[in-house]
C-alpha cells in the first residue's frame, strides 16, 4: 500500500490542476495585453516621426523592418517558453514567477522597447538638428518642431528611468521580484504617450475638439487634423 503522504500529495496535485490552468491562462492574457499596449505605443511614436520627416516612405519602411525584427525577437522570448514557469500553489495569489533563464527571455521584450524608444529619440534629435541646429532643452516655444522635440525628450527620459529598473528585475532580481514592474511600466508608457499626443493637439491648435460643423441645425465637434508638412514648410530641409 502507498503511504498516506504519497496519497495526499497525489490528491493535492490533482486538485491544483484547475487552479494552475486558470492562472496560466490569466498570465498569458496579461502578457498579451502588455505586448499589445507596447505595440500601440510604438505605433504612435512611429507616426510622429513619420510626420516629422515629411511622410518619408523610405524612412517608414526602415522603421517597420526594425520594428518587426524587434517584435519577432520579443515574441520568441515572451511566448516561446511560456510553459517554463514555476508551478502555482493553491490558495496563493495568481502570481507568476520565473527561473533566471526564463526571466532573461521575457526581459528581451522590454529591452526591445528600450531599443525602439532610443531609435525614435535619435531620429527626432537628428531631424531637429538638421532643421535648426543643435536642440536646446532650456528654450521652449509654441513652434511645432520644438513641441515635438521637447515632448519626445521628456518621454524618452521618463521611460528610460522607469523601464531600466523593470529590465533589471528580469536579469538581476530574485524569484519574487522578477517581472513585478512590468504592469507599472506599461501603464506609465500608455499614460505618457497619451499626454504627449494631447499636448501636441493643445499646443498646435485650440484643442482636439476645436472645429465646429453645422449639420441639420446642430453644431458638431469633429477631430482636427495637423498638417506637419505645411507647418514645417518655412524651414529648409
Amino acid at each position: 500500500m502507498l503511504p498516506w503522504s504519497a496519497i495526499c500529495l497525489a490528491c493535492l496535485s490533482i486538485s491544483c490542476l484547475p487552479f494552475q490552468m486558470s492562472c496560466s491562462r490569466y498570465m498569458l492574457i496579461r502578457e498579451l495585453s502588455l505586448f499589445l499596449q507596447q505595440i500601440i505605443v510604438s505605433f504612435t511614436l512611429t507616426l510622429r516621426v513619420y510626420a516629422l520627416y515629411g511622410r518619408s516612405k523610405r524612412l517608414l519602411s526602415c522603421m517597420i523592418i526594425i520594428a518587426l525584427a524587434l517584435i519577432g525577437g520579443a515574441s520568441a522570448g515572451s511566448f516561446g517558453g511560456h510553459s517554463n514557469t514555476t508551478p502555482y500553489i493553491q490558495g496563493s495569489d495568481c502570481h507568476n514567477t520565473f527561473s533566471a533563464k526564463t526571466a532573461a527571455r521575457h526581459g528581451l521584450a522590454w529591452v526591445a522597447v528600450s531599443v525602439y524608444d532610443l531609435l525614435i529619440f535619435v531620429l527626432t534629435v537628428f531631424r531637429t538638428y538638421k532643421t535648426r541646429g543643435f536642440p536646446r532643452l532650456t528654450s521652449y516655444s509654441r513652434d511645432i518642431l520644438d513641441i515635438i522635440f521637447h515632448g519626445g525628450a521628456m518621454y524618452f527620459a521618463a521611460m528610460t528611468l522607469i523601464n531600466l529598473p523593470n529590465i533589471l528585475t528580469y536579469y538581476c532580481g530574485s524569484d519574487i521580484t522578477r517581472a513585478n514592474l512590468a504592469t507599472f511600466t506599461s501603464c506609465m508608457s500608455v499614460t505618457l504617450i497619451s499626454r504627449l499626443v494631447l499636448n501636441l493637439h493643445k499646443s498646435t491648435d485650440d484643442g482636439i475638439l476645436s472645429t465646429a460643423i453645422r449639420a441639420n441645425g446642430r453644431t458638431l465637434d469633429v477631430f482636427t487634423t495637423l498638417d506637419m508638412q505645411s507647418a514645417l514648410s518655412s524651414h529648409d530641409f
